[in-house]
């Protein structure tokens, strides 16, 4: 996270804190909320928490933290970060409050504006497509007209990333997901991929002529791409995936879950690094830091326009200017990740 924040804003280092629980156990519910009133303190003063794996902003974590008194989940920041005085800290938690859970009503970023899709719901997986969309521009001139795409999950960063590529042109030739794995050579294009986001159950992909899961991973890998999303899960994609997949011609990965890559080390493992020197690895704190700016650019104490153009607007223009300045380190298409990696940690050090 601390790395992340290089990129997203503000500097105030960085942790994660997680659960090791199973989701679907009857007790989660049960189990959330003491989990919040025990960090309660820390929310309070100087930590500032969202959603996650299995954990909803909206559903999840906002009702919780307000029932114990917390005005928003990233009141510690602004407690502990900004030391903002009563007003300030009104007008900053006030947005917030507002932009996160903003309903999308511009028909550029939403599925269906009489469905009630907000900020909170598709703004990470529209980073990791406007990291792979300003890569393209960047490194190779080109837009994403006609690439195709796997995309490892159907969430909502999976979900969201595969509709907006699909909406720059790419064609989607496949879909991991725990429900099953679709398989479309030809492609899935805008209006498929739009159909199948609105279809689903539980953040679940459902279509016609799904593959059981362990039929479809065993096939998938092998399947003509230029784009690889993972975005199902931490620690979930082995080095002989991406040879596979690299045997078939891809391009560029950019990473929508944290540590795609199943390696023990909790950050740059083997398998990053090899990828990293293969083809253009666009790293997590990148590719998936639009929920970290949007919390950011909301956290401003000035008074930012909240509307859809100018929330998902700064999220595009934060993760081009990260590209670019790995871009200025080195022009090659090989060690993405190690120079955005370089770039970051020389702003720490």
């Amino acid at each position: 996270m601390e790395i992340k924040f290089t990129v997203s804003g503000p500097s105030i280092g960085g942790a994660k804190s997680g659960i090791n629980f199973n989701p679907a156990d009857p007790r989660r519910d049960g189990v959330l909320r003491r989990w919040y009133a025990a960090v309660f303190p820390l929310l309070k003063n100087y930590y500032g928490t969202g959603g996650d794996l299995n954990i909803d902003e909206l559903k999840d974590v906002i009702p919780v933290t307000e029932d114990l008194g917390l005005w928003h989940p990233q009141e510690g920041i602004v407690n502990g970060h900004f030391h903002a005085v009563k007003s300030s800290k009104i007008h900053r938690i006030g947005q917030l409050r507002l932009g996160v859970s903003k309903k999308l009503e511009d028909p550029t970023f939403t599925p269906d504006i009489s469905r009630k899709f907000t900020v909170a719901d598709m703004i990470t997986g529209y980073g990791v497509a406007e990291s792979v969309r300003h890569y393209y521009d960047i490194y190779h001139q080109s837009t994403l007209q006609g690439k195709r795409a796997i995309v490892q999950g159907f969430g909502n960063v999976a979900g969201a990333a595969a509709y907006y590529l699909a909406q720059e042109g790419v064609r989607i030739v496949g879909i991991i997901d725990r429900a099953g794995v679709l398989i479309d050579t030809q492609g899935l294009d805008f209006s498929a991929v739009r159909q199948l986001l609105l279809q689903r159950e539980h953040n679940k992909l459902q279509a016609d002529h799904l593959l059981p899961f362990e039929e479809g991973n065993q096939q998938i890998w092998d399947t003509e791409s230029d784009i690889f999303i993972p975005a199902a899960a931490s620690r979930l994609v082995h080095r002989s995936h991406m040879e596979r997949l690299l045997n078939k011609g891809l391009q560029c990965v950019a990473a929508g879950a944290n540590v795609p890559f199943a390696d023990q080390d909790l950050f740059f493992g083997e398998t990053a690094r090899w990828v990293d020197e293969r083809c253009s690895l666009i790293p997590d704190f990148v590719a998936n830091c639009g929920m970290a700016r949007v919390f950011a650019y909301l956290m401003s104490n000035k008074d930012v326009e909240i509307s859809d153009e100018a929330i998902f607007g700064d999220v595009s223009r934060t993760i081009r200017n990260a590209l670019f300045e790995v871009y200025k380190r080195s022009t090659s298409k090989q060690h993405i990740t190690l120079n955005a990696l370089t770039h970051s940690l020389s702003q720490l050090v």
